[in-house]
This record gives structure tokens, C-alpha cells and sequence, in this order.
């Protein structure tokens, strides 16, 4: 569904309050009003709203951000951000798959924009631990879902730990689709161990191992090493990406880069 006009507006606003709060550390109520144009008490409702779903960190007098850690992680946020390079992306993964295929998306928003293309692809198996996954494909008759359990993270709106692993590390499919935090030209990385083991066994339980990266990602690091770039059959990412590192990557595996509308 697309969202109304105010909703949209203030998705945009609040993203640009959270861009700043991240490039600046902190941001007083008097700046981001300056910076968004629009009222105090706006802005209050807004910083409200962004520290009641776990973004920022509300203050008397204005807002901080989270550690690294948390925005990086919060599904919620995570949603709101390079929408355009995602849509992209979930283009170019339909590539990888064909009608009968089984495959393992990930709880990466990216994941959730190729979710919701693949009902034009035809009958498929989807094995996923993504609650927004789950609620988008449990009504597509095409679709045999099935759903991972485990412990439920409320920031990343899915189920990890032990048994959810384990769980993973019982399936064999056609395809793993995965996105992740950084990568340089030969590691890719996450800045959360408990997500580095689920997303490992999730490629390993993959005949074709997909990453599916937006550019913003792309020249980084995290503090976890999750594989290495060659342990994926491909790559897709969104430009632009340094040419000598594009280079670098393609010695190492098929990388194909998709055009943003």
C-alpha cells in the first residue's frame, strides 16, 4: 500500500532529523526546527516518536544518537532508508530465481523489497525468520512459506538465537538471498555477533549463495567478520562503487551492478 501524502512527509522529515542527529552526534530541539521548516511541537512529536521506536535518544532540549549498534539494527529504521537502491536490487535478484525454486531470505529490509516481488515469479518455497517476510507472503497462494522460529528481537522484528540457527542449519534450498551491514572488496561484516551466525548458517544452507548490498554499504567495515566475498556465487550492488574496488571484487566472484531508478 502506498502511504498517504502525510505519512510520506513525515517519514521523509523524520529521516532527514535522523540523518543529521547521526552526521552531528546531537541536535537541539531550535536546530531541527530550523532544519525541517516545520513547528516546535512538530519537531517534539517527531523526536518523540523516533526515541520511542529506539532510533534516537530524547534529551531535555533536543536529541542524540543511538549507539551505532541499535539505529544500524532497528528494522523499523532500517525500512526508511535507500528505498530507491532496494527496490533495485529486488529487480535484479528476480534474475536468480524461476518458478519451483526454493530459496532463504534474511531480516534485511533489502530481503523484504524482493518478498514482495515474488509472487510474479510463480510457485516458490520461501523459508524466512522476518516477521514483515511472514506477513507479507502468508496470503500469496504461490507462495509455501515457512516461518523460523526462535527468540523474538523486537529490533530487528525476527526470531535469532540457538534454536532459530539450528532450525536454519536443517534446511537445504536452491538459493540464499542476504544483505549484511559493510563489506570491503574481500569481507563482509555485521556489527552484531548473534546476526553474523545467523546469517552464516543461512548461507551455508543455500546451493547459490546471493549478497545483495546498496551501495552505502560498500567500502566499510563492522566489527564482525561474517565471510568472505568469494564465499558468494554473486553479488549485487548499487552504484556508485570505487572502480578499483569493483575490480577487486569481480577477481573474486560474479558482481553485477544495478541501475536506481
Amino acid at each position: 500500500m502506498t502511504p498517504q501524502p502525510a505519512r510520506a512527509t513525515r517519514q521523509k522529515r523524520q529521516q532527514t532529523i535522523v540523518d543529521y542527529v547521526l552526521e552531528h552526534g546531537d541536535a537541539t530541539v531550535a536546530e531541527l526546527t530550523e532544519l525541517t521548516g516545520v513547528s516546535v511541537m512538530t519537531v517534539h512529536r517527531d523526536i518523540t516518536e523516533l526515541s520511542d521506536r529506539g532510533i534516537l535518544r530524547k534529551y531535555h532540549g533536543g536529541v542524540s544518537a543511538q549507539p551505532s549498534t541499535v539505529f544500524e539494527s532497528s528494522s523499523d529504521f532500517r525500512r526508511h532508508t535507500h528505498t530507491a537502491d532496494k527496490r533495485a536490487l529486488a529487480e535484479a535478484a528476480l534474475d536468480f530465481l524461476s518458478p519451483g525454486m526454493s530459496l532463504m531470505l534474511d531480516d534485511s529490509t533489502t530481503a523484504l523489497a524482493l518478498a514482495a516481488r515474488l509472487p510474479e515469479v510463480g510457485p516458490l518455497t520461501v523459508v524466512t525468520n522476518y516477521r514483515l517476510i511472514t506477513e507479507e507472503l502468508r496470503g500469496r497462494e504461490d507462495i509455501r512459506l515457512i516461518s523460523v522460529g526462535g527468540e523474538y528481537s523486537r529490533t530487528h522484528d525476527s526470531w535469532l538465537g540457538l534454536s532459530a540457527q539450528e532450525m536454519i542449519e536443517s534446511f537445504s534450498v536452491d538459493v540464499t538471498l542476504v544483505s549484511t551491514s559493510a563489506m570491503t572488496a574481500t569481507m563482509t561484516y555485521h556489527q552484531e555477533q548473534e546476526i553474523v551466525a545467523i546469517k552464516r548458517a543461512m548461507r551455508e544452507a543455500g546451493s547459490t549463495g546471493v549478497l545483495l548490498m546498496d551501495g552505502s554499504k560498500v567500502g566499510r567495515s563492522a566489527l564482525h567478520r561474517l565471510d568472505r566475498v568469494d564465499s558468494f556465487d554473486h553479488v549485487v550492488l548499487t552504484g556508485p562503487v570505487d572502480k578499483d574496488l569493483l575490480a577487486e571484487m569481480r577477481q573474486l566472484t560474479d558482481v553485477r551492478v544495478a541501475e536506481v531508478a
